[in-house]
């Protein structure tokens, strides 16, 4: 029993730096929207639905970021792991975080930015899918 339940936790602890890559990602991308002339509002958004990565302004609409940063393949991988149930539950972040502060008549959109970190040059290749997916499930609200 111990031993299956220290196997399970080993695979968090690998010092493989999969967890340093998140934080590590998430700064790139802000940079990177930064030099688009996007305004960073929130950044690891956290509430009981889950978590936003980044919150943005582009233009005049809202931007529901979602950063996936790996240490290996193409970005255009990482961005595959946005599935529909990731979809849904980032749907219904986003509509709290809109109702919570009056936003709901306000556009807005999902984009994901997808990092890859194993770049030849050891610079990170950056993939930016704007629009990436429409509001799914029971809280599309916007478009």
């Amino acid at each position: 029993m111990v031993s299956s339940w220290l196997k399970r936790i080993g695979r968090w602890l690998r010092p493989s730096g999969r967890f340093s890559l998140g934080p590590k990602g998430e700064r790139i991308a802000a940079n990177f929207l930064q030099g688009l002339g996007y305004r960073i509002i929130a950044r690891g958004h956290r509430q009981k639905l889950g978590e936003i990565d980044l919150i943005a302004i582009d233009d005049n609409v809202l931007v529901f970021c979602e950063v996936k940063a790996w240490s290996h393949g193409i970005a255009g991988e990482s961005a595959e792991a946005v599935n529909s149930k990731k979809q849904e539950r980032l749907t219904r972040a986003a509509l709290i975080y809109m109702k919570q502060r009056g936003l709901l008549e306000h556009p807005a959109r999902f984009d994901v930015i997808a990092i890859s970190m194993d770049a030849p040059d050891n610079q990170p290749q950056i993939r930016h899918f704007k629009n990436a997916f429409e509001a799914v499930g029971r809280g599309q609200m916007f478009r």
